[in-house]
């Protein structure tokens, strides 16, 4: 056990770390995975996903700036939990201005949001969370005090509410696995990309939690191999029996029958229910077309966004080459080559057996409402 507090200063930007362990390979402790929390401060404490599996790091971010930072550096990732972080972030950055007045608090809180709001554009709940944030900060009366603290306890219920959903969101999948399923996923959807146990890995840990015998396979997920890096460290950290696979493995797995369904999560969800996701997701779902395997996408319902009718409008980000090109700083291409690096892909709708959400398994057409989904499959 080692342990380190580092405090860095950059302009205004605030960022504390802390080692918290760090261990050999394949040495895990049994420990509750928590992603983000509040710091005793009211900073933003985080989980920094670049450093796993070697070392496990949290990072006190103090302020909506460093918070930022962190979602477009994914140390913080996953489209839920970036929504939660970026709510946090939104109070952590304006605790200076608690004794501005309404105005000026009200326009610190709006300019940090579109800072928020800009750190990565294809996860949906990124938006969802700050246009929350803001109608309760234009809905609550009285001056910068009283709409802090009104805006402290929305952070943290969308971030208890995440973890309700997260749970229903398993409770809903736990049909489609039966003991002894052989469940193939993509990048990470568990407890690293929530505030709760995860989207498609929920009813993995369900079903773990029951005494099911579920084996996952695990894409490594390039470039940034979320998949080996944060998916396997959860599964051994829980004890699920897992193989890690690489990505081009897929195809002969289904082909040997070796794999009973595929459970995924999602970033964004269009009104007729194509979505966007880790790219290398469209061609999971082609192969399980193919080799008649079933495709599940996991997500809560904050993840839809009706206002797109199809899948040709999401922005996708485009990341840096390097990602590419570059691995543990080490080249693995020559120097100056042109690479393509796309964070995610879209998948159509019709390659879709059902969308696991916290309102049970739905189909799309999805439609205006809180209250209102698709056709329902339970």
């Amino acid at each position: 056990m080692q342990n380190l507090d580092v405090q860095t200063h950059r302009g205004d930007r605030r960022c504390v770390c802390c080692l918290v362990f760090a261990c050999p390979r394949f040495s895990f402790c049994l420990v509750t995975i928590q992603a983000i929390s509040w710091s005793s401060s009211g900073a933003v404490r985080i989980i920094d996903q670049r450093a796993l599996p070697e070392a496990e790091i949290t990072r006190d971010l103090e302020s909506a700036e460093s918070v930022a930072e962190a979602i477009r550096q994914l140390q913080v990732r996953g489209a839920p939990l970036i929504g939660i972080a970026a709510a946090m972030g939104l109070v952590a950055g304006t605790r200076e201005q608690r004794g501005a007045p309404r105005a000026g608090f009200l326009a610190r809180v709006n300019d940090l949001a579109a800072l928020l709001g800009a750190a990565r554009p294809t996860a949906v709940n990124l938006r969802w969370a700050l246009e929350r944030m803001l109608r309760v900060a234009e809905g609550t009366p009285g001056e910068g005090t009283d709409l802090w603290e009104r805006l402290r306890g929305e952070a943290t219920a969308i971030w208890e509410e995440d973890r309700a959903m997260c749970r229903r969101i398993g409770e809903h999948g736990l049909t489609i696995l039966a003991d002894g399923a052989k469940v193939l996923t993509h990048c990470n959807t568990g407890a690293l990309a929530t505030g709760g146990i995860g989207t498609a890995l929920a009813p993995v840990y369900l079903a773990h939690e029951q005494g099911r015998k579920v084996h996952v396979y695990v894409d490594e997920t390039r470039p940034l191999l979320q998949g080996s890096r944060l998916t396997m460290w959860e599964l051994v950290h829980a004890g699920i029996s897992c193989t890690l696979i690489t990505d081009s493995s897929a195809a002969a797995l289904m082909r040997q029958a070796k794999i009973d369904v595929v459970m995924v999560g999602a970033d964004r969800i269009c009104a007729n229910g194509d979505f966007a996701n880790k790219i290398g997701t469209y061609g999971l779902a082609v192969l399980a077309r193919h080799h008649g395997v079933p495709f599940y996408c996991a997500a809560p319902w904050s993840t839809v966004d009706v206002s797109l009718a199809d899948g040709d409008l999401i922005p996708i980000e485009q990341r840096s080459p390097a990602e590419v090109t570059v691995m543990a700083g080490r080249p693995i291409a020559p120097e100056g080559v042109t690479a393509l690096n796309p964070a995610f892909d879209v998948t159509p709708a019709r390659y879709v057996t059902g969308f696991v959400t916290d309102r049970g398994i739905v189909q799309p057409p999805f439609s205006e409402g809180e209250g209102e989904g698709g056709e329902s499959l339970q």
